[in-house]
């Protein structure tokens, strides 16, 4: 069972950062593959970034070389750096956890980009 919060999220101007965080706890954090997705009202949530537990990543078209996800096992936490923000990412972001078979999540955390 891995239990997964995410902070980070808010408002922030078009061309803005953000840097969202997500602390895992009650497995053995370094053994995940890691990942964020996004959400809006009506829409399919959607891949947005991932990290296995080797380092290697993999993002979305419609983020590529803006956001940038990256893991510090020491402190079970996953990152995901947002820069160069544009109104289309505002979203709910939520942490995902996967190995085999095993799937979790984070309750979200909301990102407005609004001017």
């Amino acid at each position: 069972q891995v239990q997964l919060v995410e902070s980070g999220g808010g408002l922030v101007q078009p061309g803005g950062s953000l840097r969202l965080s997500c602390a895992a706890s009650g497995s053995i954090f370094s053994i995940y593959t890691m990942g964020w997705y996004r959400q809006t009202p009506g829409k399919q949530r959607e891949l947005v970034a991932t990290i296995t537990s080797g380092g290697g990543t993999n993002y979305a078209d419609s983020v590529k070389a803006r956001f940038t996800i990256s893991r510090d096992n020491a402190k079970n936490t996953v990152y995901l750096q947002m820069d160069s923000l544009k109104p289309e990412d505002t979203a709910v972001y939520y942490c995902h956890a996967n190995r085999n078979m095993y799937n979790y999540w984070g309750q979200g955390t909301q990102v407005t980009v609004s001017s």
